[in-house]
């Protein structure tokens, strides 16, 4: 019989107290690989047993038979147990079973529309969501739809305990984003075609998978269907067996697709965003990164999806578009809370060079806090310090800034900007047209 680590059974065991003390909608947070999945079917056992109904809560249909096979494992009784997309349910309000539990699944997705109308329709039923990042792209928390927030272990603790694989995260061929134009706060999907689609950028992806993946098995993140066909088959004249799957890609042959990936007959496995939230594939090493994204939760589920851990495994995390410079390693320790925006642990000056990519052989890490001078742990290389000059067009004064060579994360947020310069640096970062700065200068006072 199948048995929770003892980090999964403090987080049910919390759950239940936070029902007990007044709560009736919880949200865990467990990062991606962390056994989600376990948990809520463990929950769901348990409410199961006496005799209770459950209604689960996915937001894709790939995800049901998925959840099936996982809850009938765990030896959930079925018969009280409703697993239904979030779309279908909401519908079929009225010919469903009235739950006394809703367990909702990817839970930074239950402020929808399809998902408070269900909620609305059973308020006796307790609830509990679970995600890897309780907080939406805009930014919101989840404080509209849960009332306490789970915290269970972090994912360097799992990487620590031999539960998720140590990665090595290379960023080989940083991408001029500049031009790509931004819609409803995303990266708009024909304008980021536009740049990736070019020849000397397909001719880099394949050297550099080549060159630090060792030709693992891997995962790549496209853009779009399109861009994700013409990657497989760009994979497969270089001579590297690759397909291509999306959620319209019928049953059968994405089966065969999987099972070959399995058996290594594939070698590349190339999608959208299928393979991100609970969807299962078997073992890889390797992400490859091509689409940009202003989703910390898209980032975390993509970038993390090679590391189900193996022993003696080092997974390889390739990033072609500059993701981690928006929001920082994948097992970065956050701070999450309802009211959303999940900041980063440490003091200001660490934030500042919390990731650095070194220019000698392209690898991403974390420098040690006060480390002088900063050597990449992968190839030795040092960093050299330059003395930069920053003129302030506000007081015209000019101030001297200690600048380790290389590009760094910098997550200074707009709310600290606080000068006319500090928002043309933040233009800068974010790929803003000219004029920005200027505007959002003259609206805070910064210019005459």
């Amino acid at each position: 019989m199948p048995e929770l680590r003892n980090y999964q059974e403090d987080l049910i065991r919390k759950t239940q107290k936070s029902w007990q003390t007044g709560h009736k909608a919880p949200c865990i947070v467990l990062p991606c690989g962390g056994g989600k999945s376990v948990v809520v079917a463990e929950i769901s056992k348990r409410t199961t047993r006496n005799r209770r109904q459950v209604l689960f809560l996915v937001h894709r249909k790939e995800l049901c038979e998925q959840i099936l096979r996982t809850f009938s494992w765990w030896g959930v009784d079925m018969s009280l147990c409703d697993v239904m997309m979030v779309q279908t349910a909401s519908r079929r309000l009225e010919k469903l079973h009235p739950p006394n539990l809703i367990i909702t699944d990817e839970n930074h997705h239950s402020k929808a529309s399809t998902y408070r109308k269900i909620y609305e329709k059973f308020p006796k039923a307790y609830r509990v969501g679970v995600t890897a990042t309780p907080v939406r792209l805009d930014g919101s928390g989840l404080i509209d739809v849960n009332d306490d927030l789970i915290t269970g272990v972090s994912a360097k603790w799992l990487i620590q305990n031999q539960h998720l694989a140590p990665y090595t995260y290379y960023a080989p061929d940083f991408i001029d984003l500049s031009g790509i134009k931004i819609n409803r706060g995303e990266y708009d999907t024909k304008s980021a075609e536009m740049v990736m689609d070019k020849p000397k950028i397909h001719g880099n992806i394949i050297k550099y998978y080549q060159k630090f993946a060792g030709n693992q098995k891997a995962i790549c993140y496209c853009i779009s269907i399109r861009h994700s066909m013409k990657m497989a088959e760009i994979f497969k004249a270089n001579g590297i067996p690759a397909a291509h799957i999306d959620g319209e890609t019928p049953k059968d042959q994405r089966s065969q697709i999987i099972d070959d990936f399995r058996k290594g007959k594939i070698q590349i496995l190339c999608n959208v965003d299928l393979i991100s939230e609970g969807f299962d594939v078997p073992d890889c090493g390797c992400v490859i990164m091509l689409r940009p994204t202003k989703s910390l939760t898209l980032y975390i589920q993509q970038s993390m999806r090679c590391m189900r851990y193996r022993l003696n495994k080092k997974a390889v995390i390739l990033d072609h578009v500059g993701n981690y410079a928006r929001f920082g390693m994948p097992d970065d320790d956050r701070e999450w809370t309802l009211a959303g925006k999940p900041k980063k642990t440490g003091n200001q000056e660490e934030k500042e060079i919390s990731a650095l990519q070194c220019k000698e052989c392209f690898a991403v890490f974390q420098p040690k806090p006060g480390q002088n001078p900063v050597i990449c742990p992968y190839c030795g290389y040092q960093f050299p310090v330059k003395i930069v000059e920053r003129n302030d067009p506000e007081t015209d004064e000019t101030t001297e800034i200690k600048k380790i060579e290389g590009f760094h994360f910098d997550i200074k947020p707009l709310s600290a900007c606080n000068s006319y310069a500090d928002l043309l640096e933040y233009a800068q970062k974010h790929g803003y047209k000219r004029g920005w700065a200027w505007y959002q200068a003259r609206e805070r006072g910064f210019l005459a």
